[in-house]
């Protein structure tokens, strides 16, 4: 299974360059992927007979339940083979629909293949974290497929209407999902499904799974999505919205039935909004004068009437359900291929411009028959074999199934009503109406539609032989069912009912045909209609929120959530009394002199007037912090907080350039005040915070443990370092990528409009430096005035001492302080150096590398680091212990996650380089440009 959605997954990936070498060709080369699904799945058919299930499962962030487990049941089975076999058909469709030349064909096929392995994906996967990732990656592909055509605004709106409302309704389930799982204690659908909860508990989880499932399955309240997302193309509409993304819904709701059914909120929400959805979409279809709109309205009935049966909780319905999903995939997607040839051929889709066509398209008039007749519920085709069986399943029960029961005989009634519309709409010979010009239909364009229709009539033949293959999941619910699927069970109250939902769907259908008054009838709810309110209202709120409280102010901005920090963090400690015992202020007295002098420098860093003067107070309260880090024994924590605040300063000196010296001209005494109560506050209750959150701990901590397989598995004696490389070498990778982000951001922002950037130009050449010794490279750059003398010879006697100090700090940090971090920043402290001493040029001079570069292999070694021990059969970013015995050197210790640390060592470097660049360099470069003007410019005026 796993190697069949990587299969899905590299055709994705290169179908866009397949596309563009083969053209339109492509996709019959492309529909080979999901026939495999479906090729796969057969080979299966036995198991699924004996009731048997295929499950894999391979290991993957096991402490957080995330194994990637898949399983194929019986109704799963089914689902693989409608993805599959009609997913490929609606590729072969696509190459005869679209024009060759269309734009954006290659991205098109990469996302409907990508979309099909989603699918898959999401129908076999046992755990349910799993699901919900092929749950939402249907989403963004059914998005991205529903707005193929950019410059359709129509398309745009569809595409984001199906994307909020399905990815709400996602979320809402993700929660419910997390809910099962916690109390299960894992997230596998086999294993939670025997440790349930109870009570409201269960309740409240049930009813954010079915938000999800409804949401997906355009189930009432959320049926609007559906038909406005016929926007979309043909094949999308008969892959996505017949055969595979609105089956989602229908089919979760049909493999938590066996289990949920039971709970107290399931049948009243699946039954009631699923009679609605019934009979709602079916009276809407009659109204469409559209044959998409037309099918896409009767699309959100049937999906009503596959909720009710699978969703009532009971053997019988259930198997009917399974046929009727069976029936409903190939007779929809069927019709849907129809009306695209139908629009291929005449340029219409209006029910009202067409007459004749089945005259002039006899074979597209067979297709569409069979096609229909089964979902209409005519025998022999499978539609009235799934039909008749949701017919008698709801015979004879409760007060409950008979109202369910008048429910679907009235939506089968209005069903058969639209179904006659369609067929007298698209082929119908009509008074006053022209028939239009006819072009040829390539047998390619309609063999999909053939294969549908007729594989219908062959499901219903054999739906004896069905009966084997469903009833394996029939039988998981717990009732013992009597009913068995077949074409013909003799004269039933079931078939007497069929009859009467032809015959009232004729009926219905002539008196539609004579009268126009039924037209006007609209239901009371218009769910498009709520959905534009609330989006429309939210919008308004938006801006009108944003008017009140945007005012540019950042001091009222961070003054604002500070003030809601201390609100809500104080009441809860002081709802959360008793506060915890065991109280000690300082583990030696020492720490009181930086703590004493943190405070002070906070207090006068808020009261300063001076933007320099804030920013050295402000770096004192860091270095006091690291002076605690010293007197507590954390010297890893110190050292790096030393380096970091270091930096710091150096990058808001650099800014500060920029920015005028004061904060304000008007000294507002009141004001800042203020600050200093808000943030005496935020210390007050961060620090209590800080401290209940300690000594309230009950659970032993995780770092308790690292010592001994710091030095066993990591291979040293710096449990700092180790963590960082080794034990939690995951949060270090994602760290180093956030630094190599942010680095880009500010160096995309200065060099915005630097022509540096633009391809072709390249850096100007360095000044020739003069003859004789000079102590920098570049130095003789800057203005005489500019010059320190003592600065250049302190830098060029101390520069490679500090970075083979950075060196030591590398190697060293596996078992003393130190490490890659505390190195790279040494590192970047050196290159500030010689940027103070000798300017933008002498940058350049002492390091003539792009830092995007550095900080590129720098990530890579890091990742490779990992990669390398997955090929070397370990888990990602494990470390391997390496001892050798050289000759001179004797014993040598390695450990391969020192490569590791080179890697962050090397982002570190770039980011503080490519910062110096930025806010020192380029800053430097537009100075020198501006004083350049403001000269030229004076000599003009004189």
């Amino acid at each position: 299974m796993l190697i069949l959605l990587i299969a899905h997954l590299a055709a994705a990936l290169v179908a866009p360059g397949i596309v563009r070498s083969m053209g339109l060709r492509a996709f019959y080369l492309l529909a080979a992927v999901p026939a495999a699904g479906l090729g796969w799945a057969l080979t299966h058919t036995a198991a699924m007979r004996d009731g048997r299930a295929v499950a894999e499962v391979y290991p993957w962030a096991g402490q957080l339940g995330a194994d990637v487990a898949l399983r194929m049941t019986s109704l799963s089975w089914l689902m693989v083979l409608l993805v599959g076999g009609v997913g490929a058909l609606a590729l072969v469709y696509c190459g005869r629909y679209f024009p060759a030349g269309e734009p954006g064909l290659g991205r098109f096929a990469g996302v409907f293949v990508g979309f099909a392995g989603a699918m898959l994906g999401l129908v076999i996967a046992d755990n349910l974290i799993v699901l919900y990732v092929f749950w939402e990656l249907t989403t963004v592909f059914s998005y991205l497929l529903i707005g193929h055509d950019p410059t359709s605004r129509a398309g745009r709106r569809a595409a984001l209407q199906a994307l909020i409302v399905t990815t709400l309704g996602g979320l809402a389930m993700l929660v419910g999902i997390i809910m099962l799982g916690e109390h299960a204690d894992g997230y596998r659908w086999s294993q939670v499904a025997v440790t349930l909860p109870d009570g409201g508990y269960l309740a409240a989880a049930v009813v954010l799974l079915l938000l999800g499932a409804l949401s997906k399955s355009a189930i009432f309240p959320f049926s609007f999505w559906l038909p406005r997302a016929m926007a979309a193309p043909t094949p999308v509409s008969a892959y996505l919205h017949a055969a595979a993304m609105v089956k989602a819904g229908v089919f979760l709701i049909g493999l938590l039935s066996p289990v949920l059914a039971g709970a107290v909120p399931w049948r009243p929400v699946v039954l009631g909004a699923g009679i609605v959805t019934m009979l709602f979409g079916g009276w809407t279809a009659l109204r469409q004068d559209d044959l998409k709109l037309l099918l896409a309205y009767g699309t959100v009935s049937q999906l009503g009437l596959l909720a009710v049966a699978l969703g009532a909780g009971f053997r019988d319905a259930a198997l009917a359900g399974a046929m009727m999903l069976l029936a409903h995939a190939m007779f929809k997607a069927a019709l849907f291929f129809v009306v695209g040839v139908v629009d291929h051929a005449t340029g219409t889709r209006d029910l009202r411009h067409l007459s004749g066509l089945r005259h002039a398209a006899p074979a597209l008039w067979v297709v569409a028959v069979l096609a229909a007749i089964s979902m209409a519920g005519v025998p022999p085709m499978a539609g009235f074999v799934g039909k008749e069986a949701i017919f008698d399943a709801f015979l004879g029960g409760d007060w409950w199934q008979w109202t369910v029961l008048a429910g679907v005989v009235s939506g089968s009634v209005l069903t058969v009503a639209y179904t006659l519309r369609f067929l007298w709409g698209a082929f119908a010979d009509k008074p006053g109406v022209a028939p239009r010009a006819v072009r040829r239909v390539p047998w390619s364009l309609l063999a999909p539609a053939a294969v549908l229709a007729v594989a219908g009539l062959a499901a219903g033949l054999s739906a004896s032989a069905l009966d084997g293959l469903l009833a394996g999941y029939a039988d998981t619910y717990p009732d013992a069912g009597r009913y068995h699927l077949a074409l013909w069970h003799g004269a039933t109250p079931a078939l007497a009912l069929s009859a009467l939902a032809l015959a009232g769907g004729t009926a219905v259908f002539a008196v539609t045909m004579r009268t126009r008054w039924w037209r006007g009838v609209r239901l009371p709810l218009d769910g498009a209609a709520v959905y534009e309110r609330a989006t429309g209202g939210l919008g308004r709120l938006a801006v009108e929120v944003t008017g009140a409280t945007q005012r540019g102010s950042l001091p009222i901005y961070l003054g604002t959530i500070l003030t809601v920090l201390v609100l809500l963090g104080g009441t809860a400690l002081l709802a959360g009394r008793p506060v915890p015992g065991g109280f000690r202020p300082w583990d030696n007295p020492l720490q009181l002199v930086p703590a004493v002098a943190l405070v002070i420098a906070a207090v006068f860093a808020v009261r300063a007037n001076r933007r320099l003067a804030a920013v050295v107070l402000v770096g004192v309260t860091g270095y006091a912090t690291a002076m605690l880090f010293v007197l507590h024994g954390a010297p890893d924590l110190a050292l790096t907080q030393f380096l970091v605040e270091t930096c710091t300063m150096v990058m808001f000196v650099l800014v500060l350039r920029r920015l005028p010296g004061h904060f304000s001209v008007r000294p507002l005494v009141a004001s800042r005040w203020l600050q200093v109560g808000i943030g005496v506050a935020v210390g007050a209750v961060i620090s209590g915070l800080a401290y209940v959150a300690t000594a309230g701990r009950q659970a032993v901590s995780i770092s308790t443990a690292f010592a001994e397989p710091a030095v066993s598995y990591g291979g040293g004696r710096n449990i700092v370092n180790v963590t960082l490389v080794d034990i939690r070498a995951w949060d270090t990778m994602g760290e180093i990528s956030v630094l190599l982000v942010a680095a880009t951001g500010v160096a995309s922002l200065v060099f915005g409009g630097s022509r540096r950037l633009r391809r072709g130009v390249r850096r100007p050449p360095l000044p020739t430096p003069p003859r004789g010794q000079v102590w920098l490279m570049a130095g003789h750059t800057l203005d005489a005035g500019l010059r320190s003398p003592i600065l250049e010879v302190v830098t060029r006697l101390v520069f490679h001492t500090i970075v083979l100090f950075s060196v030591y700090l590398l190697f060293a940090g596996h078992n003393a302080p130190g490490g890659g971090f505390a190195g790279g920043l040494v590192v970047g402290l050196a290159l500030v150096l010689r940027y103070l001493a000798g300017g933008r040029h002498e940058l350049d001079v002492a390091a003539p590398v792009d830092a995007g570069v550095i900080m590129g292999a720098g990530l890579f070694i890091a990742l490779g680091t990992g990669l390398t021990a997955l090929v070397a059969g370990g888990e990602v970013l494990q470390s391997a212990l390496l001892d050798w015995h050289l000759p001179v050197l004797g014993h040598v210790h390695f450990v391969t996650s020192m490569v590791f640390d080179v890697g962050v060592y090397l982002v570190v470097i770039g980011v503080v380089l490519n910062i110096l660049r930025s806010l020192g360099a380029e800053v430097d470069r537009h100075e020198q440009s501006e004083r350049a003007e403001a000269i030229a410019r004076e000599e003009e005026l004189v």
